[in-house]
């Protein structure tokens, strides 16, 4: 049985065949997209409170963003999943919650 993110990622692996977009989704580029994505995400807040910024506009902003990111994690064969909930354990060895709750302070900084 596929999992929610099986389907999305062949849905857009037969989004970009139908294009023949392959030849151009390389690693580097789609890292590239994937950040001119969130400069445009970015872009929904300058000069604005959080409250100002669309929500509609940032919606579509933050999907292009999750498209790419998954893109780039599929291009490498890695389970999304996994990934993130390998990145949450490490996160949770550097920000213990008993020195982390309530800071901003970076991880090697926490004392």
């Amino acid at each position: 049985m596929s999992s929610p993110i099986d389907e999305l990622l062949e849905q857009l692996r037969q989004f970009r065949d139908e294009r023949d977009w392959a030849q151009f989704h390389n690693a580097k580029d789609l890292a590239l997209a994937l950040s001119i994505e969130a400069a445009e995400l970015n872009e929904q807040f300058l000069w604005k409170t959080a409250e100002q910024a669309s929500p509609d506009k940032v919606r579509e902003e933050l999907a292009d963003v999750l498209l790419y990111a998954f893109q780039l994690a599929d291009k490498y064969d890695w389970d999304i999943a996994e990934l993130m909930r390998e990145k949450l354990a490490r996160n949770a060895e550097r920000y213990p919650a008993d020195k982390a709750k309530g800071s901003a302070t970076k991880y090697d900084q926490l004392s």
